[in-house]
This record gives C-alpha cells, sequence and structure tokens, in this order.
C-alpha cells in the first residue's frame, strides 16, 4: 500500500465518524450521545477490520505469504527445469526411496499402536 492510499483511507475514516455524528444527531440524538455512538460504530468497525487481519495472519493466507509460495515455487520449478534426465531420475528414485521408508514408518507406527 503506498502513503497516499493510507492517508486517503485515514481521511475516509475521519469523514465517516463527522457523516456519522451528523447523521445521529439528524435522527434526534443530542451532541453527546450521537458523539458517544459514531465512536462506537468506528471502534466496531476497528474491531472488525483487525479481525480479519488477524484472520488471514493466522491462516497465512495474506499477500506475504503468497508472494512467498510462489517464489519458492518458481524457484523450485526453474531448478527441476536446468536439471539434467540423469539428475531428474535419480531425484526420482530418491524420493521413491523415501516415501518407501515413510510409509513402512508409519506402519511400523500403526502395528505398534494396535498392540498396546
Amino acid at each position: 500500500m503506498r502513503r497516499i492510499d493510507a492517508i486517503a483511507i485515514a481521511f475516509g475514516v475521519f469523514i465517516a465518524g463527522g457523516v456519522a455524528y451528523l447523521l445521529l444527531q439528524v435522527f434526534g440524538l443530542s451532541a453527546q450521545n450521537a458523539g458517544v455512538w459514531s465512536q462506537a460504530l468506528l471502534m466496531a468497525g476497528l474491531i472488525g477490520w483487525v479481525s480479519t487481519y488477524l484472520v488471514r495472519f493466522f491462516t497465512q493466507n495474506m499477500t506475504y505469504h503468497q508472494q512467498l509460495r510462489d517464489h519458492q515455487e518458481a524457484v523450485i520449478q526453474k531448478r527441476l527445469e536446468e536439471m539434467t534426465p540423469e539428475e531428474l531420475a535419480e531425484l526420482q528414485e530418491e524420493v521413491e526411496k523415501e516415501k518407501a521408508v515413510e510409509a513402512s514408518s508409519h506402519q511400523q507406527t500403526e502395528e505398534s499402536n494396535q498392540q498396546q
């Protein structure tokens, strides 16, 4: 986000608070009650915005995490494209061996859990 965008958003929130205050006065609230309720509305909006940020943060669904995943995938793809067919075959063998080892250890764990 650019600096001007942040300034525009802050100015928009400031204007929204003023509009809410004026509308509440138009609908019959006193100046003090209109001020309290406009602040309450702005705080509810702020809490809502922060909660969406926290959800995106904990689910790692933020722009930074997506860019990082895209970069990692691009690096892996480039490395795979640069490998010779022999190197690819060797890598495939290693992956298959690791899968076999992992499957056998998983099977042994299940068997030991069944015996208990």
